[in-house]
């Protein structure tokens, strides 16, 4: 799964990268983006820059947001046969923009955290879908879920899941296309070769925590050294 990740670039980057343009105060920085918290997406229904939406996606027919705790993802290999999100992939799809994320390695006694990210990149987009729920009390919810598939050899290391990763042909793609064999072509893991990952320390595991310190290195990295 993905469940936590950052997005804190230079906001250069982020307008060159996305060909938007993000001022200061349009974008704080988060070192610790989490399920439930409001976060950047650009959508394909033509809206210009960033809309902010709630991560964990609430079906349309929902009564109660806390349901979308339960979809942070939808899995790349069943995303079409998922009531929750097949009209979504079909209809809402977003990129997600992060700078890294973090998945937890399962060992004897306890979860290690690392930090996972493109050799040559300061940003990237994950691929994500999002949808509109209109509440009982009449309140609008806008939210997004983030796609996952299998790891690739860099990844199972830590984890046997790993968001989708797109490059810049896959992100125009996402958001432009509607050819669904197309779309599914683009669920699958990004190339190992282009990332890396290292290990950081246990801050990373409460949302409270949200600072530059949360992705500074520890000592021991030896899997990937």
């Amino acid at each position: 799964m993905c469940g936590r990740y950052s997005f804190a670039p230079d906001l250069k980057i982020v307008n060159e990268h996305y060909d938007i343009s993000v001022n200061d105060g349009d974008l704080t920085p988060n070192y610790n983006c989490a399920p439930s918290q409001l976060l950047p997406v650009i959508t394909n229904d033509k809206s210009i820059g960033f809309n902010f939406f709630r991560w964990g996606l609430i079906p349309f027919w929902a009564k109660d947001i806390s349901i979308g705790n339960k979809f942070i993802n939808a899995r790349s290999e069943t995303i079409l046969e998922k009531p929750s999100f097949r009209n979504a992939f079909r209809q809402r799809r977003c990129l997600v923009p992060a700078d890294a994320f973090y998945e937890w390695k399962q060992e004897v006694k306890e979860k290690i955290p690392y930090r996972i990210f493109l050799k040559n990149q300061n940003i990237f987009s994950m691929a994500g879908i999002w949808e509109k729920c209109k509440l009982s009390n009449g309140e609008t919810i806008f939210s997004f879920a983030i796609i996952t598939t299998q790891p690739n050899t860099l990844m199972t290391k830590i984890h046997n899941r790993m968001p989708v990763i797109l490059d810049k042909k896959g992100e125009d793609l996402w958001i432009n296309n509607t050819d669904e064999k197309e779309l599914t072509n683009l669920l699958k893991p990004f190339p190992a070769e282009q990332m890396t990952a290292y290990r950081i320390s246990n801050l990373v595991n409460s949302p409270r925590n949200n600072s530059p310190k949360i992705i500074e290195p520890i000592a021991d990295n030896s899997l990937f050294n």
